[in-house]
Order: structure tokens, then sequence, then C-alpha cells
């Protein structure tokens, strides 16, 4: 079976709602007050973060795979991936009985990656980028004549992914706004696709990150735009943003802290936009579209902890004391007295240019936000403290 670079119709994702009832999961919607209040409009979150293998691409991948003949099944299924299809086409191939073989860029995620091979798929690091693991994907189809499924160019990944257009329909009465995440854009398409045809009124923006190189919305670092959904999403979209990797951090971290929804860089983008104020003013309630939660832990405390020092609720502080005893606790004294909460302390001698008699003092401390930062610092500085602010 050949991939279908055809755009879907309505009746291709109603289609593939029906193959995909009971298999694929109706993700639920949330009315989140902290963005409602923030942002001076109704906010509702789309959890397809909370999809089976955690992310939309079990849709198209499910929809795909449930068209193959049994003779292609026995021959094998091929995807390449960031992580997030290749989970998806592991996971389909498994509940639909094919074998399957997943491509990754060697900095995927390992999350991801140890994913793919849980549910059963031989799964190869290749090359830095997506399109290197993509080059490797299709030489193992003319090697082998197993079936490639596409991540986005194809008629029948893109229609799956649409389906997630009609249950926002179903679910927002006064659907105003939505935001959807642009990787290769078979989801954008799909979702888009749907929308237009149900409730054309939606305005519909399309999110994109990492247009410079890297970034932290690993799900959609596309490094070459897709020939065949950008010109469609031209048609569908009403706007496309960009948002930055401090903007998505501050997303992923308020999605923890305020909705308690774990959420990737690339499911975040939406959030950023629409906290960076780039979503539009448009009548009825706004929905940024949580696309995917598969985030490296690693990845996921870096950020948190970039996060919380952008929003002053860590201080990083060095000083000189006098290098004798009792100076240390004096400090820490201090600290205390104005309610900050000491993380780490470290002594710096060697290697310093500072007297013989003195040591220097790194302190990492938790505070509550930017002026307690603030007033902890001028109190350090009153009690005749030199202070050098890290972050």
């Amino acid at each position: 079976m050949a991939t279908l670079r055809t755009a879907p119709t309505l009746a291709d994702i109603q289609e593939a709602r029906r193959r995909l009832r009971g298999i694929a999961e109706e993700t639920p919607i949330y009315l989140s007050e902290t963005f409602s209040r923030r942002c001076g409009r109704e906010v509702r979150l789309k959890a397809e973060n909370l999809q089976r293998t955690g992310s939309f691409k079990v849709r198209g991948a499910v929809n795909k795979l449930s068209t193959l003949t049994e003779e292609e099944k026995a021959a094998g299924v091929v995807a390449a991936s960031a992580g997030n299809h290749g989970q998806a086409v592991a996971w389909a191939a498994r509940e639909l009985g094919a074998q399957a073989t997943i491509y990754v860029p060697q900095d995927a995620p390992m999350a991801k990656v140890q994913a793919c091979r849980n549910y059963g798929a031989e799964t190869v690091m290749m090359g830095a980028h997506f399109e290197d693991a993509l080059a490797a994907a299709e030489q193992h189809v003319e090697d082998t004549g197993a079936t490639f499924i596409h991540p986005y160019e194809d008629q029948l990944i893109i229609a799956g992914q649409g389906t997630i257009g009609l249950e926002l329909a179903e679910q927002v009465e006064d659907l105003g706004t939505v935001l959807i995440p642009i990787g290769g854009g078979g989801l954008s398409v799909g979702v888009s696709t749907a929308l237009r045809a149900v409730r054309p009124d939606v305005r519909l923006v399309g999110v994109q990150a990492g247009v410079d190189g890297y970034t932290i919305a690993d799900g959609i670092a596309v490094k070459v735009p897709s020939t065949f959904t950008m010109p469609l999403l031209e048609d569908l979209l009403d706007d496309i943003v960009f948002v930055t990797d401090e903007e998505i951090s501050e997303a992923i971290v308020l999605l923890l802290e305020r909705a308690k929804l774990v959420v990737e860089g690339a499911g975040a983008v939406g959030v950023a936009a629409l906290l960076a104020g780039k979503a539009g003013d448009h009548a009825g309630t706004t929905v940024p579209l949580l696309s995917g939660g598969n985030i490296d832990a690693t990845m996921l405390i870096s950020v948190m902890r970039h996060g919380l020092t952008v929003a002053g609720r860590y201080l990083v502080v060095r000083t000189h004391l006098s290098d004798r005893p009792g100076e240390l606790i004096k400090l820490l004294s201090l600290v205390a007295e104005e309610r900050g909460n000491v993380i780490s302390v470290e002594h710096h001698r060697e290697g310093m240019d500072i007297p013989v008699s003195e040591t220097e003092v790194e302190l990492t401390l938790v505070t509550r936000d930017e002026s307690h930062c603030r007033a902890l610092l001028d109190a350090m500085t009153e009690r005749g403290y030199v202070v050098e602010r890290i972050r």
C-alpha cells in the first residue's frame, strides 16, 4: 500500500472515527481558571497528552494500519519518528498483528525510544535529524518490501488526526479559537479540515517552534516544511505564529503546576502562544491542543528548574565570608529570617582570586517570587555582604 498524498475529506475523517471507536480514547477537555484569568477569556485544554501512547499520533497510526491487508501486515511496517509517531506505530502494529521497525534520530528522548521497544518494535537510532531517520526508513522499505507509515504525508494518517476536530466540535459549544501545533503538518491539516467542515466560524491558529535550530519542542522540530501539508495549511489556517523556548518552558511549568498536566514541549506550544498574546482576539472559548505528554524526565527537570528560576522561585547568589568559625551560620540565619529555604551551599577557595582569609560561598535558595528575591538580596546587602546574583 503506497502513501496516499491526498488531503482527506470530512467523510474520510468520519470513517476514521468509526475505525478508532473503542481503540483510541476520546480525550477530555478541561476548563482552566488559571489560564482563563491570565488571558482574559475562557480557556479549555484539549488533553490529548492523556491519549493512548501519550499523544495524538495513535489516531493516525491505527487508522492507517487498520486498512492493511494480511499480506502487508506479514511484511511488516516501518516508520521514522522523533518519538511519538514511532510509539503510536509500534503500539498499533502490536494490537493489529504486524511487526514494526522504527527509526529515530540519535538524540530522540530516551523515554520515547524505550516506549517503542516496550511495544515490541525493533527501534534503530539513526542520524542527527528526523530527515536522517526518514531516509533510513525509506531504504528499509526498498530492501524488505515493508509498508512505510509516514508521520504526516498520508491521507489516512491525517484523517485519523482529524478526529480530534470532530471531538472538539462536540465538546465545546461556543468554540472560538483552536491553537494547533505544527510540525510536519498532519495534525493541523486533519483538525483544520474537520473544523472547517463542521464549524467554519472557528478561528484556527497554527503554532510553530524552533525555526532557527534546536528547540525543546522536539516533537515538532521538522527541519524542512512539508511541501504537501504546508500549502494546505496556508488555505486552512487563519494564522501561523511562532513561539520561543522560553515561552514554551513557561507553559510547561504552568501546565504542570496549575493544571496538573504533564505536557511535552510540542504539546505546550498552543498554551505558550496564548500566554504570549499571539492567539489573536476572537469571540468564544479558546482551546489549545495539548498534543502530547511524552517529555523526557531529564528535560522535565531542566525545564522546571529553569522555569522556577525565571519566575523568581529559585535564587542563586555568591558572596564572600571571613574564613573563620561562625560566619556561615550568620549568613544562613539571615536567610532563614527572610524565609528563604536553602537547597545547597558551596564553598569556593581553590583557584579563586580572593584573600587567604576569605572564602566564597554560593547559595541556592527557594524563594516565593521575584519580590521575595529582591527583599532577600537587600537584607544581605544591608548586613554588609557584597552579593552577586547568579540567577
